[in-house]
């Protein structure tokens, strides 16, 4: 049997983080001015916990000139608080109901000005078909926040990124695409996470699909784990084939973060002291810049995927970095990259 590579506390599908570690290094926010929507992170309380405090804390109630000028947040779906005495196929409706609550206790404007889960993404099983229509129907009514799904499909044999290990080549599925279709019907978005080796499968949901909205997290997640390790170069060159190729689908729109997750392979969290935001920019770069050039700032969006890339950098640094690499666009592009695409993507107000 293959070796299975997958981050250590990914079966309870936790990500713990070393406080201690992350509080060895700080550093005041570059451009504390430039309004950001952060277009992915998560919330949940189950082996450990991130809940609205957490994001607070990582996001920043001090200084205006020290933390970031974060407008906005988008939930992503993980799980979190599904419902319990229904069917199997409502319970992720309860995720919904729950961030619809932590969006509610924002808006009261008592945290801040920043509005936490102004948008929201939740799941639903696809495998339904055209009976998904109920369960997306079900999330609309239980937030007027609620603007699409993620389901999951990374496959590999032999890396595991996430805690459910979908079948191969599921997006080609009829009976998948039969539910897919009506995300479309409903005007809702879909939340891509797989891995670089599939993004050739995305392109041809995308081409199917044109008039849907895709967002593929995490820039397509280039493996650097398992047999892929020692393969770093020839990874790069797929991926960068793979996501160029994908960016010719008008519908699709990139996620620029992620980077910081155990499948990349950096291995940061072992070292002796966090990275500063300069190190990530030059560890980063090629990642990053290849699918801005790719995609275009009015395609792209920067986001934090916290609490999972908390693992390997803080809040304020993270954006730091993201803000080195941006220094060379223009204006309207940085807008577009921190604030714009995510507004217009998720269709945000803040």
């Amino acid at each position: 049997m293959a070796k299975i590579y997958s981050s250590d506390r990914i079966g309870a599908g936790m990500f713990a983080f070393d406080a201690q570690w992350l509080g060895q290094h700080d550093e005041d926010a570059i451009d504390p001015t430039l309004p950001i929507i952060d277009p992915h992170h998560h919330l949940w309380d189950r082996d450990n916990s991130y809940l609205f405090n957490d994001l607070l804390d990582d996001t920043g109630l001090g200084d205006a000139k020290t933390r970031h000028n974060i407008r906005a947040t988008v939930y992503i779906q993980c799980r979190s608080m599904y419902r319990a005495g229904v069917s199997e196929e409502l319970a992720p409706v309860g995720e919904t109901e729950f961030v619809n609550g932590i969006a509610a206790q924002s808006a009261t404007g008592y945290y801040g000005e920043m509005r936490a889960c102004a948008g929201i993404v939740s799941h639903a099983d696809f495998r339904l078909g055209t009976h998904v229509r109920d369960v997306l129907e079900a999330h609309i009514l239980a937030s007027s926040r609620f603007r699409g799904i993620r389901f999951s499909t990374p496959y590999d044999a032999d890396v595991k990124l996430t805690p459910q290990h979908p079948p191969r080549y599921i997006m080609a599925d009829p009976q998948w695409r039969a539910g897919f279709a009506e995300l479309g019907k409903l005007g809702l978005t879909y939340d891509a996470l797989l891995l670089h080796t599939q993004l050739n499968e995305l392109a041809d949901l995308a081409r199917a699909f044109p008039h849907t909205t895709i967002i593929l997290n995490h820039i397509g997640c280039p493996i650097g784990i398992g047999p892929y390790a020692s393969r770093r170069d020839e990874v790069f060159a797929e991926w960068k084939k793979s996501i160029t190729e994908l960016a010719r689908c008008e519908n699709v729109v990139v996620k620029i973060g992620g980077l910081g997750m155990h499948v990349f392979g950096f291995d940061l969290e072992k070292k002796p002291r966090p990275p500063s935001s300069a190190e990530l920019a030059d560890l980063w770069r090629p990642y990053i810049e290849t699918s801005i050039a790719a995609f275009g700032p009015q395609r792209a969006m920067f986001e934090s995927n916290f609490p999972v890339d908390k693992t390997s950098c803080s809040y304020k640094v993270l954006w730091n970095a993201f803000k080195r690499l941006a220094a060379g666009y223009s204006a309207s592009e940085k807008a577009a990259l921190f604030h714009d695409t995510a507004a217009r993507t998720y269709r945000l107000t803040q």
